[in-house]
């Protein structure tokens, strides 16, 4: 009996030390002595045939055998500990994620100390030119509908500058390409000095301040309306800040001042804006232009108003990522697994726009979101909405995008693509800009100007 039991105990440790290799470790001299008995017992199989010493053989086993097990408690207990240590450092994680998003958000909305130097260089020195030099040349190509015509709403001197700068040096026909610009108010001076001192060679260049545009008042455009009413203004600047980093987050990109910025809202209203044009490429401020784009006139968007890429490549670019298809408005009206597409390179065809109403289209739309309950914020989810069954597909080779949030871009489908976008809070400005797709952005910059050196912008 005691040699069977004996090799029973021999064989449990064994197993035991299979389930927990580091108690084998840590009792290795123990097991190598367990061995050595079990050597000395042989083949025994009755206890007659075990040699005169078994009995203390098995007593030391015993107390080998006793104290593996409480080691083994004791890896038990580690093990317990080590899986509280992992959940606490699972949720500092959470809580870091929740901060850093937090803070690239608030990164993503403020201007660089170097941009706004140069705007505020640049408009002092607009506003101590005389009338007569603050017009630029070409006037008669705003609405020569022969031309190509450009639309680039922007606050942001730098980056428009890029825009301008990277379509002109990759045209085939520069003299033929016209930029219509839209800032603000406090832009307006530094945008009109900028391209006098720079102008983009033999192009056409306009630049307009948004608050001239009379027209665009609360009693026409919902979303200033909208913004006028105590509830919006208590949505977007409540008094009660979060008392920590990762508490904000969610409600930062709420506060963005691009949303309630007329600039970016004006994209629903170009025939307003350009009357007499039949197309218009509409770009935002952070792409950069990499091919002559001429041949999107050539497009033949099949009565459709709207020519732009497609993003549904992936599940959570389709309808349902952007619209509450829990409310009936949108559930009745739409596909959920609806392709998406992307705003900063589009196509509009102006005469489709007219006889379709689209601005109408989008008034009807944005007077139901009163209390955004169809989508929360932005111009893409209305947009989506207004442009649905009107959006003809681009290939994808014209519009890259996510070079704002994106690391895993492949090489070739950037250099092969004729615009690329910085879309994200990673905007290549700014600090936080992903390194290696900033040279994209550089190129189109002199840092040698005078004005970009005075006001340090590095590379």
């Amino acid at each position: 009996m005691l040699a069977l039991n004996v090799q029973k105990l021999l064989i449990r440790l064994s197993w035991e030390n299979i389930a927990y290799g580091g108690v084998k470790m840590k009792m290795k001299k123990q097991i190598l002595r367990l061995k050595e008995s079990q050597r000395s017992l042989g083949e025994a199989t009755a206890d007659a045939e075990l040699p005169k010493s078994a009995s203390e053989r098995a007593k030391a086993m015993g107390q080998l055998l006793a104290k593996a097990r409480d080691q083994l408690y004791d890896c038990k207990a580690i093990t317990q500990r080590l899986r509280a240590m992992l959940q606490s450092a699972d949720e500092q994680v959470r809580s870091l994620k929740k901060q850093s998003t937090f803070l690239s958000q608030l990164a993503a909305k403020t201007i660089p100390n170097g941009i706004h130097c140069l705007s505020m260089r640049l408009t002092i020195d607009y506003y101590l030119l005389s009338p007569e030099k603050r017009k630029f040349p070409k006037s008669e190509n705003l609405e020569n509908p022969d031309l190509y015509h450009y639309a680039l709403f922007s606050d942001n001197v730098l980056a428009a500058s890029v825009v301008v700068n990277s379509t002109i040096m990759n045209a085939k026909e520069p003299e033929k390409h016209v930029f219509h610009l839209v800032t603000d108010k406090l832009n307006f001076g530094a945008m009109n000095m900028w391209f006098l001192l720079n102008p983009p060679g033999d192009a056409t260049i306009h630049v307009e301040n948004v608050d001239d545009f009379k027209w665009l008042n609360s009693s026409y455009c919902p979303v200033l309306k909208q913004l006028e009413s105590a509830a919006m203004k208590e949505y977007y600047f409540k008094a009660d800040r979060p008392k920590t980093l990762s508490a904000g987050s969610s409600n930062m990109k709420y506060r963005n001042p691009k949303y309630l910025s007329m600039l970016n809202h004006l994209r629903f209203y170009l025939p307003q804006v350009y009357p007499k044009l039949n197309k218009i490429l509409f770009l935002d401020d952070d792409i950069v232009v990499q091919k002559d784009l001429t041949g999107l006139w050539e497009v033949d968007l099949n009565g459709n108003v709207n020519g732009a890429v497609e993003t549904c490549g992936e599940s959570f670019h389709r309808f349902d990522k952007y619209l509450n298809f829990s409310n009936p408005n949108i559930a009745q009206n739409f596909d959920p697994n609806a392709c998406g597409w992307a705003y900063g390179m589009n196509m509009f065809d102006l005469e489709e726009w007219k006889k379709k109403d689209i601005t109408g289209i989008y008034h009807k739309w944005q007077n139901m979101n009163e209390n955004r309950l169809l989508w929360k914020l932005g111009t893409l989810p209305p947009g989506l909405l207004t442009f649905y069954k009107l959006t003809h597909p681009l290939d994808k080779s014209w519009h890259v995008l996510g070079l704002g949030y994106n690391p895993s871009i492949e090489r070739s489908e950037i250099d092969n693509a004729a615009v690329v976008h910085y879309n994200g809070n990673m905007k290549p400005w700014l600090e936080i800009a992903m390194t290696k797709y900033r040279p994209y952005w550089t190129k189109y910059i002199n840092y040698e100007h005078t004005y970009v050196r005075g006001c340090k912008i590095s590379r």
